[in-house]
């Protein structure tokens, strides 16, 4: 760690670094116009997005949701576990954050196949082609933080490991981005229309 001791209640420095709270704001603001969109559009076809809506899955939608919030709940205790210096808890809770968004990419996985199967593609309406956009743009996010996550605890494990508090929190801020958008996405998505 820098010799120079970290602030958290800077403005300029919150945990994780400026830049990723860049990011993560960037990215907020890119779905929430597309949300905004989706709803307008909504508004002038509400029988077609009522109609959409039922033909997905809210089952499949409800269980990736605490599939991303468990993992977010063991990706934080993996912090906790660094800032600890317990290196062996926080890359166990790692794993299990993996293992969440893993779980989330296959019922994901599982869920396009059913549409697919049943002719429903990005072509097939508005509503679809929201759908396939958000969670397709949500799900290459899922398997950036996944990339990250094996990054950061691969660093984090090796002899003379450099890897330091604020990697370790930003990829935790971006992992939490995930979980924060499909909270946007799930309702929107699967429960409003």
């Amino acid at each position: 760690m820098n010799a120079l001791k970290i602030n958290y209640k800077n403005l300029y420095f919150p945990p994780g670094g400026i830049l990723m709270w860049i990011i993560i704001f960037l990215e907020l603001i890119t779905f929430g116009m597309a949300l905004i969109a989706f709803a307008m559009y909504g508004s002038e076809e509400p029988s077609l997005f009522h109609q959409s809506r039922l033909q997905l899955n809210s089952t499949f939608g409800a269980v990736n949701t605490v599939f991303l919030l468990t993992s977010g709940f063991f990706m934080a205790n993996a912090v906790r576990e660094f800032k600890e210096k317990n290196l062996k808890k926080s890359s166990l809770y790692f794993k299990l954050t993996m293992l969440g968004g893993v779980l989330f990419l296959i019922l994901k996985t599982i869920e396009y196949y059913h549409k697919i199967e049943f002719g429903i593609t990005i072509d097939t309406n508005t509503f679809f082609a929201f759908y396939w956009l958000l969670t397709g743009f949500h799900l290459i996010h899922v398997i950036m933080g996944l990339v990250i996550l094996v990054w950061t605890n691969h660093g984090m494990m090796k002899n003379n490991s450099d890897t330091e508090v604020v990697d370790v929190e930003a990829c935790a801020a971006f992992w939490h981005m995930c979980d924060l958008i499909w909270l946007l996405l799930f309702p929107v998505l699967y429960l409003i229309f």
